[in-house]
């Protein structure tokens, strides 16, 4: 069985190797990813996954893995910041209250597809202005949903997360160990 991951994040390649597993292929997706009018973050989320595993061609002996990691604020869904402002806008909006990441994940080899999604409550303390534009300077906020990553300099204002780490990060390892499993990847091998 070839592994294919559907993503181009290099976080989600980092996650795969903490299973011991290395794809033999990335083939990220290129779909649209813009929510639709009235559309909730966790079904948004699982809808993403499947989408981009739909999109993927697939060979014979080839499991695909694809992910879609959303920032939730009660029913706001907070994409990836389009310029350090959205940036700006989403942390003060995050800043002092409590949100979730929700991150769903999907597994496909011909026409099975395997799904799970997994929500992390994540506490982000009240930030001030000199963080804000401290964390924006290092541009680590580029390409991450909801403006920031927790693994990353911004892990400084998370003092609290309830669930998966590595799901916030972008693959939760534990579902997707058990999805890989029942796709017919050895895991830890």
């Amino acid at each position: 069985m070839r592994l294919i991951l559907g993503s181009a994040s290099p976080r989600r390649r980092e996650l795969l190797a903490q299973l011991g597993l290395v794809p033999d292929e990335i083939r990220a997706p290129d779909i649209d990813e813009t929510p639709e009018k009235g559309e909730l973050p966790r079904p948004y989320c699982i809808r993403m996954a499947r989408e981009k595993a739909a999109a993927v061609p697939l060979a014979g002996g080839e499991v695909l893995l694809c992910a879609d990691t959303t920032v939730a604020l009660g029913r706001r869904i907070l994409g990836k910041p389009e310029n350090a402002g959205q940036a700006a806008e989403f942390l003060h909006l995050l800043s002092g209250r409590r949100h979730r990441v929700v991150t769903a994940v999907a597994v496909r080899t011909g026409d099975r597809v395997w799904q799970r999604d997994v929500v992390t409550t994540v506490k982000m303390k009240q930030l001030s202005d000199v963080e804000v534009n401290g964390y924006l300077a290092t541009n680590d906020w580029q390409g991450k949903a909801g403006g920031y990553a927790i693994q990353g300099p911004a892990g400084a204002f998370i003092p609290w997360i309830q669930g998966s780490f590595t799901g916030v990060v972008g693959l939760p390892v534990a579902e997707t160990a058990s999805l890989l499993t029942a796709a017919g990847i050895k895991v830890w091998s």
